[in-house]
């Protein structure tokens, strides 16, 4: 069974910061790469960050800079350090494997960048 619960979003003003997390289930979780994907309103549902189970991190030219993905294996947890926000980081985030599983997608957790 795999599941992926997230997270950590809220309200925030421009320029603040959020910690997203995700909890997984699965026991072979340190082999997966995983990463976080957000969805905003009518829009198609993008990876903005990766991580492979060695560590090695990608990002979203959007985000990059800004965005942090980490992953504890021991804990089966991934988290996105979310600095700097834009309004255009508004989204739903949702965590999963990459690449990913349609059938596993979690409820995901909203931020929302706003004044």
């Amino acid at each position: 069974q795999v599941q992926f619960v997230e997270s950590g979003g809220g309200l925030v003003q421009p320029g603040g910061s959020l910690k997203l997390s995700c909890a997984t289930s699965g026991s072979l979780f340190s082999i997966y790469g995983m990463g976080w994907y957000r969805q905003a309103p009518e829009k198609q549902r993008e990876l903005v960050a990766g991580i492979t189970g060695g560590g090695s991190t990608t990002y979203a030219d959007s985000v990059k800079g800004r965005f942090t993905i980490s992953r504890d294996n021991a804990k089966k947890t991934v988290y996105l350090q979310m600095n700097s926000l834009k309004p255009e980081d508004t989204a739903v985030y949702y965590c999963n494997q990459v690449p990913y599983r349609s059938n596993y997608w979690g409820q995901g957790t909203q931020v929302t960048v706003s004044k």
